[in-house]
C-alpha cells in the first residue's frame, strides 16, 4: 500500500472514530473479564470455605459452578464484541473504504 494512501486512511475521522471506539470497547470488556477472574481467584484464595460449600448432600461445591459461570461470561462477552464488531464497527470501516474511491 502506498505511503499517501495510508496517510489518507489514518487522516480520515471515520477510521480515527472505529479506531477509538473499538479500541475503547475492547478494553472495557477486557477489563470486566479481568475483574469477574480475578475475583474469583481472590475469593478462592482469602476465603476458599465460600466456594467449597456444598451444593446439598452431594460432592459438588459452589466453585464449580460459579467456575463454569465465568467459562460462560467469557464466551457471552465475546458474542457481545462480535455483535457490535458485525454492526457498528464494519459500518465504520466500509465508511472508511467508500472514502478512498
Amino acid at each position: 500500500m502506498k505511503k499517501e494512501t495510508v496517510e489518507q486512511i489514518k487522516n480520515d475521522p471515520k477510521y480515527q472514530e472505529l479506531v477509538s471506539k473499538r479500541s475503547r470497547f475492547a478494553w472495557t470488556l477486557s477489563i470486566v473479564m479481568l475483574v469477574i477472574y480475578y475475583g474469583f481467584i481472590l475469593v478462592i484464595a482469602f476465603d476458599p470455605s465460600l466456594l467449597g460449600t456444598k451444593l446439598g448432600s452431594g460432592v459438588t461445591t459452589w466453585g464449580i459452578p460459579i467456575g463454569v459461570g465465568i467459562i460462560v461470561i467469557a464466551f457471552i462477552l465475546t458474542g457481545v464484541y462480535v455483535k457490535r464488531a458485525n454492526t457498528e464497527f464494519d459500518d465504520l470501516s466500509r465508511q472508511v473504504k467508500e472514502a478512498l474511491k
